[in-house]
């Protein structure tokens, strides 16, 4: 039988020029999806617009803080489903600009959903979260019936954000789900502070790794493309029973990994025998974070298709191939 779920269906992504939006849009036009993008920054390095994947789709060019420029868009594209991946994620740029951050994150999801509440068309949203949203808990793994309760700039906004979603599916019956990831890594993404571009980057220049933490602070590493088929399968199954609206899924392949863990990998499967350097110069970060998937697994069927160190090994592909040294 022939999946015609996405095919001609409306269908905005907002931050698709990041590194989980890029992909999605992939994903999307794969399944003939009538995808339309949001984009606020031109990324000339980022896979949607090296892939050919713009050309592709509609585009506007916009921010999500804009109230009316989305109620623009979705009405007239008449817009299907939602995924809401716009947002600022870099911890550090949230210690020292926590206002720009609490804007496109708390800002940008509140103007999106009630954007979306006004529409007679939008039949599912899904609100890309992070792991970050749950804040420090001394019991882990997280689960979804842990309360929310960021301290720090970045953890706060997504805390914020995911609870917004959660108000306006309680509130107003809006078709919302919440995804709650760890850390994505895969090719495409162009933030050299993050541990998995960063590292591969300067081992292919020849350079030692650099962390910035202790060494010691244990993620959940969640491949791109897992993430992005896991959002896909939420709207599927929104679409199947509105009774998951307000809920939320953790996403996971659940391997505890340290960063030094993570930069050893990346180095053994490069050949590379450049020891890391470690700064230990982190503050306002969580020490120990991790997520169980077991809901996710058992009410959406839910399972990851790559492991990890053919996730890491496609990365590492992905830069050799398109990163101008």
């Amino acid at each position: 039988m022939v999946d015609t779920f996405w095919r001609d269906r409306p269908t905005l992504v907002t931050g698709a020029s990041g590194l989980v939006g890029s992909w999605l849009v992939k994903r999307l036009l794969e399944k003939n999806a009538q995808v339309i993008c949001l984009v606020r920054d031109w990324v000339p390095g980022s896979e949607l617009i090296r892939s050919g994947d713009l050309q592709r789709s509609t585009v506007v060019n916009g921010d999500v803080t804009d109230h009316e420029a989305l109620e623009r868009i979705i009405g007239e594209y008449e817009i299907d489903t939602v995924f809401h991946l716009a947002a600022q994620t870099i911890v550090g740029i949230a210690n020292r600009n926590p206002l720009s951050t609490f804007e496109s994150n708390i800002k940008g999801t509140w103007s999106l959903l009630e954007a979306c509440r006004r529409s007679p068309t939008v039949k599912q949203i899904v609100i890309a979260s992070s792991d970050k949203a749950y804040g420090d808990h001394e019991t882990l793994p997280y689960d979804e019936n842990m309360p929310l309760q960021g301290m720090h700039p970045y953890d706060v906004s997504k805390s914020c954000a995911d609870l917004i979603a959660t108000t306006y599916a309680n509130t107003f019956d809006l078709p919302v789900v919440v995804t709650r990831c760890g850390n994505f890594f895969g090719g495409g993404d162009l933030n050299w502070n993050r541990i998995v571009p960063g590292t591969i980057r300067s081992i292919l220049r020849g350079d030692a790794p650099v962390i910035r933490s202790d060494g010691k602070y244990i993620r959940d590493y969640f491949y791109v493309e897992d993430g992005a088929d896991a959002y896909m399968l939420v709207a599927e199954k929104l679409a199947e029973n509105r009774e998951l609206a307000g809920e939320a899924f953790n996403f996971s392949n659940e391997l505890q990994l340290t960063v030094l863990d993570i930069v050893d990998m990346i180095r053994t499967r490069m050949g590379s025998n450049l020891e890391p350097v470690v700064l230990n110069q982190t503050s306002n970060e969580i020490k120990h974070q991790y997520l169980s998937a077991e809901k996710a697994r058992r009410v959406l069927g839910w399972q990851p298709t790559s492991d990890m160190e053919s996730s890491i090994d496609r990365t590492i592909e992905w830069y050799r191939d398109h990163l101008e040294i």
